[in-house]
């Protein structure tokens, strides 16, 4: 067996390993598959190994590190810090300056440099020259002048198909898309795949390239924010960790305050209903679509808010497009409103017809519950659209606004909207 398959089948089983297996397992593998597989762990991983080592084994394996790498680990782990060599030592003081979820924090500070003076040929050897390992990337080359200002850019491609004695300077583009290492990492995936770019220049307000951010740092945040903004919107703070690697304690922490809150936001409906008490008593019948009504404002709610805050997390939509999304999902909700009105008007008479469920005014019921749900599905979309609007212009995170946290906004709207319209179609009749 080839010793890519026997990367790729020792990371397909990882993440399904507890720690005292993934020791074992790599306790257990030859010297050159475990030299290739510690630098691709996550580095709650890495820390979770070297702390079963003997601690003179653990600076060999933190030689492995990229320098970007040994800055995660030492994030987790501060005292690994002393183990490492000098000059990587002072490599990752320079990157832990900057938080982990800014572009200083991601980037690397191994990037190809090249003087824009050299010829095509010149810089080629000059790249061959330098030690394996030295670039995080080789596919794109930096051009910088004395003061390591950022000249330009040109790809290994250009360079390599380029006359012997053309110069970097006429086969590079001098105005790159750059970063300054302070940019939150949600602006920088957003820059990565509005220019289709493979890796990024960390520019300081100077002009010095401080390093470069690669793609597949990006994937690796891209799939951190997906995870964190999908666990708030099912209505519970992001964990910090892999499910299964997640503290009970912490798990249990994480989802109770938020399902509190969300309890303590049901108890309105209650409330609600207690108001409602008479309209109940003298017509029983309307408490059979209570669940229909709510729900279905609920969903519309739900539905909203999570087209909504994707379409933020993508940048398609900005705080000042608020008012194009609100005409927009009005009309979208009375649509979906005259939709379900319309079924359930049908599901009314339909029963009525077979089971004579709803008594002599029928109808009337039925135009209720038609009307209740036009009203409730329309606030549903409304609210559940504005909502991370709202968040977001003052200053939360829009993931914020669940889908339980909607449906519980709607759920009390929603009673309040179809004992009115009750009010007014039966007022006479049954009530």
């Amino acid at each position: 067996m080839t010793r890519d398959l026997i990367q790729k089948g020792i990371r397909e089983i990882w993440a399904s390993l507890d720690d005292s297996q993934r020791r074992q397992l790599f306790s257990e593998l030859k010297p050159l598959d475990a030299e290739e597989l510690f630098p691709e762990l996550a580095a709650p991983e890495q820390v979770e190994l070297l702390e079963a080592m003997p601690a003179p084994e653990r600076r060999g394996w933190l030689r492995l590190l990229a320098p970007d790498d040994a800055a995660d680990l030492v994030q987790c782990q501060s005292e690994y810090l002393g183990l490492l060599d000098e000059p990587i030592r002072l490599e990752v003081e320079a990157l832990l300056a900057y938080a982990e979820d800014q572009a200083g924090g991601l980037m690397s500070p191994r990037f190809a440099r090249l003087r824009a003076e050299m010829t095509a040929d010149q810089a080629i050897t000059y790249l061959r020259r330098q030690p394996l390992g030295s670039y995080e990337t080789i596919y794109v080359l930096y051009v910088l002048d004395s003061e390591q200002c950022l000249l330009g850019v040109v790809s290994l491609r250009d360079l390599m198909s380029a006359g012997p004695e053309v110069l970097v300077a006429q086969l590079m583009n001098s105005r790159p898309v750059t970063s300054p290492p302070g940019l939150d990492q949600e602006k920088l995936i957003r820059l990565f795949a509005d220019h289709d770019l493979n890796s990024i220049p960390i520019v300081d307000a100077d002009g010095v390239m401080q390093g470069i951010v690669t793609i597949d740092d990006i994937v690796d945040v891209v799939e951190e924010e997906a995870t964190e903004d999908i666990q708030k919107i099912g209505g519970m703070e992001a964990l910090e960790a892999p499910y299964l690697r997640a503290g009970f304690g912490d798990m249990l922490r994480k989802r109770g305050g938020w399902l509190t809150a969300l309890f303590l936001g049901e108890m309105l409906t209650a409330t609600a209903m207690g108001h409602y008490e008479d309209e109940i008593s003298r017509a029983v019948v309307l408490a059979l679509f209570v669940p229909l009504i709510i729900s279905s404002g609920g969903n519309s709610g739900s539905q909203a808010t999570t087209l909504v805050i994707r379409a933020m997390a993508l940048g398609e939509v900005r705080l000042s497009d608020w008012w194009r999304v609100a005409r927009r999902e009005l009309a979208a909700g009375l649509c979906l409103g005259l939709l379900l009105g319309a079924v359930g008007l049908l599901r009314i008479l339909l029963w009525q017809q077979v089971f004579h469920t709803y008594g002599d005014h029928f109808w009337r019921i039925g135009v209720t519950v038609a009307f209740s749900l036009v009203g409730v599905v329309m606030f549903g979309t409304l609210s559940g659209s504005m909502l991370p609007f709202v968040l977001r212009r003052v200053g939360f995170d829009p993931a914020s606004a669940s889908a339980p946290f909607v449906a519980t906004l709607v759920d009390v709207t929603g009673l309040v909207i179809y004992f009115s319209v009750a009010q007014v179609v039966l007022k006479g009749v049954l009530l």
